[in-house]
């Protein structure tokens, strides 16, 4: 059974996936995250809706949460990879092996974050962080 939690997001996403500005979606995902607190999905995209907002320090508190409820998940890992780089923060490359261990096991991923950065470096051109770790990942 579809919870409210999940038609919001589901709505969302595609609101995103559909061209609408990050800050336009950003409040419906903070909304997701406080209804649905456990939804590893809703604090990685709104992590990344922070990161394109450039809200870097809000970005790393959701990133950290989205990687303790998944660890596995490499977007979420992306994700506090940059919120880490824009804070000038510690800690970057455990979380690009990690993405790099998951590609390897799982290549099909490679494309959804292929996508994913390409979807950042157009909605935020010259973006020097995520440059960076596209870069690392080879993407």
């Amino acid at each position: 059974m579809e919870t409210s939690e999940d038609s919001l997001f589901e709505q969302a996403m595609a609101r995103y996936q559909a061209g609408a500005d990050a800050a336009d979606v950003l409040p419906d995902f903070l909304q997701i995250t406080e209804t649905a607190p456990r939804q590893s999905a809703g604090w990685t995209c709104l992590a990344w809706l922070q990161l394109l907002c450039d809200q870097p320090e809000e970005a790393l508190r959701s990133a950290r949460f989205a990687v303790k409820l998944n660890g596995q998940d490499p977007q979420a890992r992306i994700n506090l990879s940059l919120a880490l780089l824009e804070t000038q923060s510690k800690g970057v490359r455990d979380h690009i092996q990690v993405v790099q261990q998951v590609m390897a096991f799982a290549p099909d991923l490679s494309s959804e974050l292929k996508a994913s950065i390409a979807d950042g470096l157009e909605r935020r051109p010259g973006w020097k962080s995520l440059e960076k770790v596209k870069n690392w990942l080879e993407l």
